[in-house]
């Protein structure tokens, strides 16, 4: 490269929606929110809750993206300046493992400007200040290694993590079943689908609880001519 890039690109974007919406989320088993997008949208299960958080920890909110570079979190230091109250950071780092991206004195400053929680696929330190702090963190693991603040990096602009693109403005839920992204055009869809999915959910557990060992669909496709048996010949 010839010309150094700008240390930071910042992409301006509107996060805010109505609380009813992300409400109706809190709660949501993961599971029904990956079902009403077709079985996606989950991010790479190494992507956890830091250990120690109180089991229903839940964290929701609207997208903040930001890229920072490997070893480095200017970009992150910027995300906090542009987010909203009640944003979710997420922050790519190209899964770098060299350092962690954040401690507990950042999450201290998010904490002040009233975000929600982060998500990376960094990794993190000072995991005990980060639990007092509050906020959830979702990340890749632990590492006591410090990051540097030089750049370059992006904040606002669309990222790659955890095997999903994010974009600002698409919504995070995240417990301890791992984190789901609903892209924000997606998602009056998969809140319109959310009753119907349950009432199949709860279907399906009392048939389970009355006794049920396969599903009829499954019991049709074993007795259908889409499935070849072979005979052991050594029996």
């Amino acid at each position: 490269m010839i010309k150094d890039p700008p240390l930071l690109k910042i992409r301006r974007f509107s996060t805010e929606f109505e609380k009813k919406t992300l409400v109706s989320l809190r709660g949501a088993p993961l599971g029904y929110l990956v079902d009403a997008m077709d079985g996606r949208g989950a991010l790479d299960p190494r992507i956890r809750l830091l250990e120690g958080y109180p089991a229903d920890t839940m964290l929701v909110g609207p997208a903040l993206t930001c890229h920072c570079g490997p070893g480095d979190n200017l970009a992150l230091h910027a995300a906090l300046a542009e987010a909203n109250p009640g944003d979710v950071i997420v922050a790519a780092t190209d899964a770098f493992e060299g350092t962690c991206l954040t401690g507990d004195l950042l999450m201290g400053m998010a904490r002040n400007h009233k975000i929600a929680g982060l998500v990376t696929d960094g990794l993190v330190r000072d995991t005990s200040g980060i639990r007092e702090v509050g906020l959830p963190v979702f990340s890749r693991g632990v590492i006591p290694n410090s990051p540097v603040r030089n750049g370059p990096g992006t904040v606002g602009f669309p990222v790659v993590l955890g095997g999903v693109r994010v974009a600002s403005g698409d919504v995070i839920v995240a417990g301890n079943d791992g984190v789901v992204v609903i892209p924000r055009e997606q998602l009056q869809n998969v809140l319109s689908r959310l009753p119907e999915i349950k009432a199949a959910e709860m279907e399906t557990e009392q048939a389970v609880e009355d006794g049920m060992e396969l599903m009829d669909s499954v019991k049709e496709i074993l007795n259908s001519n889409k499935v070849q048996y072979f005979d052991d010949p050594s029996c």
